[in-house]
């Protein structure tokens, strides 16, 4: 499982907005959101490039923590 920390999230409409920007990724699959720790949690069928990620996360208005 891969959990990357995102800022921004203030509500449940945020929490399926990354849930869907990252459910949308090939490769990407068992998305879990968790709203009161800012994270996103999910599993990689295969390697992810870590910029799409990031990218979907910043398209979906939100920002990723490193």
């Amino acid at each position: 499982m891969t959990t990357i920390k995102i800022k921004g999230m203030t509500c449940q409409h945020c929490v399926m907005a990354v849930t869907k920007a990252l459910g949308g990724i090939e490769g990407v699959r068992d998305v879990r959101v968790d709203l009161a720790k800012g994270e996103a949690t999910f599993a990689e069928e295969k390697p992810v490039d870590r910029r799409l990620i990031r990218e979907r996360i910043v398209k979906a208005g939100f920002d990723v923590v490193d």
